[in-house]
């Protein structure tokens, strides 16, 4: 994996739920402006940040076993275009240039998704959101977020969960659950790690596509982390 310090383009990974704060649904101002610091204070020596969002804080449908599972997760996709729309703004108030890219036409809402597109908005420094998922059900905003890491050509995934790393098992059921420092992909396939989805998983392993998994909730979390001060877990290809 390359220094952190010598990398050109991240791809962020946020969940739904975080915005949400103590709330657990909708937003929470407070904590997406903290974010939004964040992301001003990484941005400031050029680093090139695009941005995947869960829908979590607004829908869950898929554990709901009354909804045919393609129309729940449509109602997912848009989840996560509200969310993205949201930060944007949020990251416009403190200053900072922001697009919002969507695989299906979403009105004047956002742009329609390309490669081109996307690379010239964040090489002009705008933080590049991916709306929408994929623009298919069947894929988790995991699969997206290693979807799109690869086909911008990013350096590494920085995954902010709840948990802060990678643990041999849930740490929330398994007091003495050892975490990682450092853990290959292969390794993660092999012990069936929960880290993101087994199709993300894949994808990453098979583009050569590391992961660092931090805690989203810790202080400072996103610039420690780019600063390569933060006690998470690097994922190796």
């Amino acid at each position: 994996m390359k220094e952190i310090k010598d990398m050109k383009r991240v791809l962020l990974k946020l969940s739904g739920e975080a915005l949400a704060g103590e709330k657990k649904t909708g937003f929470d101002e407070a904590t997406v402006l903290e974010v939004a610091g964040q992301i001003k204070e990484i941005t400031k020596d050029g680093l090139q940040v695009a941005i995947v969002i869960g829908g979590g804080n607004f829908w869950r449908g898929r554990t709901s076993g009354n909804m045919e599972r393609t129309h729940a997760d449509q109602i997912g996709m848009l989840a996560t275009v509200m969310n993205c729309i949201y930060v944007s703004e949020m990251l416009r108030s403190v200053g900072l240039k922001t697009k919002v890219f969507t695989p299906f036409v979403c009105g004047a809402f956002t742009e329609l998704f390309s490669k081109d597109a996307a690379v010239e908005a964040l090489e002009a420094g705008y933080i590049t959101f991916f709306a929408g998922g994929t623009g298919h059900p069947y894929f988790s905003t995991d699969t997206t977020t290693s979807l799109m890491a690869i086909e911008i050509e990013a350096d590494a995934i920085l995954l902010a969960k709840a948990i802060d790393g990678v643990y041999d098992s849930d740490p929330k059921l398994n007091e003495n659950a050892v975490k990682y420092d450092s853990i290959s992909l292969d390794e993660v396939l092999e012990k069936k790690l929960a880290v993101v989805d087994l199709t993300a998983t894949i994808m990453c392993l098979e583009n050569k596509m590391p992961m660092i998994v931090f805690g989203l909730g810790e202080e400072n979390s996103i610039v420690n982390t780019v600063k390569g001060q933060f006690n998470g877990t690097y994922v190796t290809v």
